[in-house]
C-alpha cells in the first residue's frame, strides 16, 4: 500500500477488570491509505472504539504497535498527543457534544481558536466549513434550535474546520433517521473526495457500510475479514 497514514502492527489491547483482564483487541495487523473512506465494523464489544481510540491517541495499545502519520502512539507525550489530535485528527461521535451557550458559528469556531487563527481567517474558514454541510444560513442559531441532523452536520464542520488529514467517526448516525443518516453520509463522502480527507468508521450501520469502500471486520478483537466494496454506482 502506497502512502499509508495509519499503520496498526501487533496491536493488543487489555484492560484491568476486577483480579483479572479484559483483552478487547487482539493481535490487529492493518494499515489504512490516504485518502480511504473505510469502516471498522462488527457488532457491540467488537473493539470498534478501542481500535479508534488508539488511532485518535486517545489510548494506547498493551502489546504492538500503532503509528499514526508516521508517528508511534505509545511513544507521544500527553502534550504531543494533543497537538496530534488538535492539527492532524478531527473527531465526530454520536453524541454531537456542541457546546448549548454558544452559537453554530462559535461552535466551529471553536477549534481554530485552539490552534491560534488569527479571527478574519477564523470566519472565513467557519463559513467555508458550515457551506461544506449546507448550513451557512444558521450560523447564529443556537444548538438547541437545530435538528438532530443539523446537528451532525455541524459536529462534522467543527471536525474539518481544521482540514484534518484523517477523519475519526465513532456511530455518526445512531442517533438519526434514514433520511439524515443519507444525508450525512453523502456530505462526508464528498468531503472525502474533495478534500482528500481519510475517513475511518466505527459502525455496525447498514446504512453506513452501503457508502464504505472498504469494510473491516472486527469480531471478539479480533480482525476477521478486511474487504474493498466495489460499488455498482456511485452515490448520489
Amino acid at each position: 500500500m502506497k502512502d499509508k497514514i495509519i499503520s496498526i502492527n501487533s496491536v493488543t489491547k487489555r484492560f484491568p477488570v476486577g483480579n483479572g483482564e479484559f483483552t478487547a483487541l487482539s493481535n490487529i495487523n492493518l494499515q489504512i491509505g490516504r485518502g480511504e473512506f473505510a469502516g471498522l465494523v462488527g457488532p457491540s464489544g467488537s473493539g470498534k472504539t478501542t481500535l479508534l481510540n488508539i488511532i485518535g491517541s486517545l489510548d494506547s495499545p498493551t502489546e504492538g504497535k500503532a503509528e499514526v502519520m508516521g508517528r508511534s502512539i505509545s511513544e507521544l507525550s500527553h502534550k504531543e498527543s494533543a497537538r496530534l489530535r488538535n492539527l492532524h485528527i478531527g473527531f465526530i461521535f454520536q453524541v454531537y457534544n456542541l457546546l448549548p451557550v454558544y452559537t453554530v458559528f462559535e461552535n466551529v469556531e471553536f477549534a481554530l481558536i485552539l490552534q491560534d487563527i488569527a479571527p478574519a481567517e477564523r470566519k472565513k474558514r467557519v463559513m467555508e466549513a458550515l457551506e461544506w454541510v449546507g448550513l451557512e444560513s444558521m450560523a447564529e442559531k443556537k444548538p438547541d434550535k437545530l435538528s438532530g441532523g443539523e446537528g451532525q452536520r455541524v459536529a462534522i464542520a467543527r471536525a474539518m474546520v481544521k482540514r484534518p488529514e484523517i477523519l475519526l467517526a465513532d456511530e455518526p448516525t445512531a442517533n438519526l433517521d434514514a433520511k439524515n443518516a443519507h444525508h450525512i453520509m453523502k456530505t462526508m463522502k464528498k468531503l472525502n473526495e474533495e478534500l482528500k480527507t481519510t475517513f475511518l468508521f466505527s459502525t455496525h450501520d447498514e446504512k453506513v457500510m452501503s457508502y464504505l469502500d472498504r469494510l473491516i471486520h472486527l469480531e471478539d478483537g479480533k480482525l476477521a475479514q478486511d474487504e474493498i466494496v466495489e460499488h455498482e454506482m456511485s452515490k448520489q
